[in-house]
């Protein structure tokens, strides 16, 4: 069934027949779940002949069959292959450096996705009743934000769009520590792909305050992701130079890089940094600050083995501006 051939002529014969039968008839009633599992057969068919396009055309036929049965699960579910369908369409034009035009397999891709979570939401509230339940969220939701994300990131690069769904993520699980936390660190590596330093130093506060209002001395991941903030912290706050009046504002900044410029010499003020870290992190506080350069150059080289990728190009964005290359 290949696209513009005689297999899309094909496809949109059968697409028409099965669309006929939902048509209103004098004295006869259209057979609803007949077309939805029609449909649904169809769209199998365009998978294996690999035109996601018009699987996810037959997807979403299928949704609108079972939103007419009142069957919100069944519903949602054909609403998240057509979304993947059509994310399935974008990725593969993507490759072949020829995108949808305006993007229109994304878009139909975004709102699948929207709606599937809608459906769920009400599913969820149903099945729920509780006092203030609006406000809870199914646990599928924050997973369709974040498989969204993911491809829009990862595979079509489509950074700003990416980080729209994993702040959504992240905002409904409120309730999840970690999971939000896990959101929070792929929000904020956007932000750092976007040149957004100072948006993702709020999203590093954001995620370190949650972790402080738990009140439990931090274990495991926990001291894992306290490591990422403290080190990205600091290099993203040397980069943006913040003015004293700023951090007079903002008490947290300030004593992010206080504990470095005051703290005394083997003292390790912090149980997630090793002594190594702290030592060579509170020396690039000090070389920026008395704009030294030479040594500033030689700390790179021994920071190097302690950093993430990530970090590893925020050192070289700070090395680059602190010498003068790009402000």
């Amino acid at each position: 069934m290949a696209e513009g051939g005689s297999g899309s002529s094909d496809f949109l014969g059968q697409y028409r027949a099965i669309s006929n039968k939902l048509k209103k008839r004098f004295l006869r009633k259209p057979n609803v779940t007949e077309a939805s599992e029609q449909f649904g057969r169809l769209a199998l068919q365009c998978e294996r002949d690999e035109v996601p396009q018009y699987a996810g055309m037959c997807w979403t036929a299928a949704a609108r069959c079972e939103n007419s049965l009142g069957n919100v699960s069944g519903e949602a579910w054909n609403l998240l292959r057509a979304g993947r369908q059509y994310l399935k369409a974008e990725i593969s034009a993507y490759n072949l450096g020829c995108p949808s035009p305006g993007g229109e397999h994304v878009q139909a891709a975004v709102s699948s996705y929207a709606q599937a979570e809608s459906r769920w939401q009400q599913q969820h509230v149903q099945d729920q009743p509780l006092p203030g339940n609006h406000l809870s969220q199914s646990p599928l939701s924050a997973g369709l934000a974040l498989e969204l994300g993911q491809a829009l990131r990862v595979d079509l690069d489509r950074v700003a769009e990416a980080s729209t769904q994993f702040r959504h993520a992240a905002d409904l699980q409120r309730n999840c520590p970690l999971e939000r936390l896990n959101s929070l660190g792929l929000l904020a590596t956007c932000k750092i792909e976007l040149g957004d330093y100072d948006g993702a130093l709020n999203v590093f506060n954001e995620m370190v305050l949650i972790m402080e209002r738990c009140g439990d001395p931090p274990i495991g991941v926990y001291l894992r992701v306290l490591n990422r903030c403290e080190i990205t912290r600091v290099l993203l706050l040397l980069i943006l130079q913040p003015t004293p009046q700023r951090l007079a504002l903002a008490p947290d900044l300030a004593r992010v890089l206080e504990k470095y410029a005051w703290a005394e010499d083997g003292k390790v003020p912090v149980c997630y940094l090793t002594e190594d870290q702290f030592l060579l992190l509170q020396s690039l506080v000090m070389a920026c600050q008395s704009q030294d350069i030479e040594s500033l150059c030689s700390l790179e080289a021994d920071l190097w083995c302690h950093l993430t990728s990530e970090q590893k190009d925020l050192l070289r964005t700070l090395v680059k501006q602190m010498s003068g290359g790009t402000k």
